[in-house]
């Protein structure tokens, strides 16, 4: 009986191991580690739920694009006048500083120059040798109706005299050019002595000195030494970069943004050019907007922010902002509506922001509806 007992018990305990090796060994149909956790699936809502929507049909829609790009501040090269070196000498002294406002004429450095010497030389010389031929020449003529000389000899000397004079005033230029004072020419016209001349650079036109190019000492050579840039800052180019796409919407004539971050500094121009070259670099291409610049705010070499308001139209599926959520990998979705009446994500590409609507490229058309108000409700009803 015992024995009995004991065999049971043994087969019992062999049945039992077998069926645990069998289990071990059998493939579990509910275990993939690749299947995701969560299955997204339509949301259906209740009448009363729906009422708490805001639908929205996707339709084409006309905008005009406002590009929005960074740029930076450069002077106005036609109002930005680069002063050369008039004459040759060594600079004895700067009498301007930078960003100093200057009238027409003012004088901005001194030059101990060689070249005044010289020409008011040659003026006096060219003087008296104008005054000598033309007493000739008046003599000969005189001579020429009593018979005292040819004809011939009268219409030398008058040739003379013309030339001489021609000589004195273009040695009256030169002095000009140089900037003599007309006290000093007046003088020199009326035989008396002028003392010492320095060499003055004087300001071509109106403006602010934004650049200072010499220094005490230097020696400039007349008319290739660039000394100073004066320029009229009451407007500025804005040197905006604009990439892909955007530029097809950007034309001569738009209105513009200049931003500069500063306060609530924001300043209007308008594009008056665009490069026909990419910028090998950035891949971009150079938009010229022209900034008014009250105060002179802006400065040369400073960032700016650049909203360019095209004034030609574009058409693309504009969705309100609202309706874009985003999934758990930050992709943009919307909430389309089924023809069951049910919700299903739709992932959308976007494209373009203008105010508060986005443009869709990919995954909406026209007609399209779609949750505006209320997508965060049934994201929330979707998780459940």
């Amino acid at each position: 009986m015992k024995n009995q007992l004991k065999m049971t018990r043994m087969l019992i305990a062999l049945e039992l191991s077998a069926l645990v090796l069998i289990t071990a060994c059998s493939p579990k149909a509910d275990v993939n580690p690749q299947a995701p956790s969560v299955m997204a699936s339509n949301v259906k809502l209740t009448p009363e739920q729906r009422r708490n929507l805001r639908l929205y049909q996707v339709a084409e829609s006309s905008f005009r694009k406002t590009v929005e790009t960074t740029g930076v501040v450069d002077f106005d090269n036609d109002q930005a006048t680069s002063v050369l070196a008039p004459f040759s000498g060594p600079v004895s002294r700067l009498l301007v500083s930078l960003g100093e406002h200057v009238k027409r004429g003012a004088p901005l450095a001194v030059v101990e120059s060689p070249d005044f010497a010289a020409a008011i030389s040659a003026y006096r010389k060219a003087i008296a040798t104008a005054q000598t031929l033309r007493r000739l020449a008046d003599l000969d003529q005189d001579l020429t109706a009593h018979n005292g000389v040819s004809k011939r000899e009268a219409d030398q000397a008058e040739t003379d005299a013309v030339n001489a004079e021609a000589d004195r005033e273009a040695a009256l230029q030169a002095l000009v050019s140089l900037q003599v004072p007309a006290d000093s020419i007046k003088a020199i016209q009326e035989g008396r002595s002028v003392s010492r001349v320095d060499g003055v650079i004087r300001a071509p036109v109106a403006g602010t000195v934004v650049e200072k190019l010499i220094t005490p000492g230097q020696l400039l050579e007349a008319g290739s030494t660039p000394c100073f840039t004066v320029a009229d800052l009451s407007r500025v180019w804005v040197l905006a970069q604009v990439f892909g796409n955007d530029l097809e919407a950007v034309r001569v004539g738009d209105s513009a943004e200049v931003v500069t971050g500063i306060g609530e500094n924001t300043f209007s121009g308008t594009v008056d050019n665009i490069a026909a070259l990419v910028d090998p670099d950035t891949r971009s291409v150079a938009v010229r907007v022209v900034a008014k610049n009250p105060a002179d705010f802006l400065k040369k070499q400073m960032y700016v922010r650049v909203r360019i308001h095209a004034q030609k139209q574009s058409t693309g599926t504009l969705i309100p902002v609202s309706a874009v959520l985003r999934d758990d990998v930050n992709l943009p979705f919307v909430y389309e509506v089924q023809p069951d009446g049910s919700f299903a994500r739709q992932h959308v590409t976007l494209a373009y922001r203008t105010g508060d609507q986005y443009d869709i490229t990919e995954g909406l058309k026209a007609g399209d509806e779609i949750v505006v108000d209320g997508g965060l409700f049934v994201q929330f009803m979707q998780t459940q």
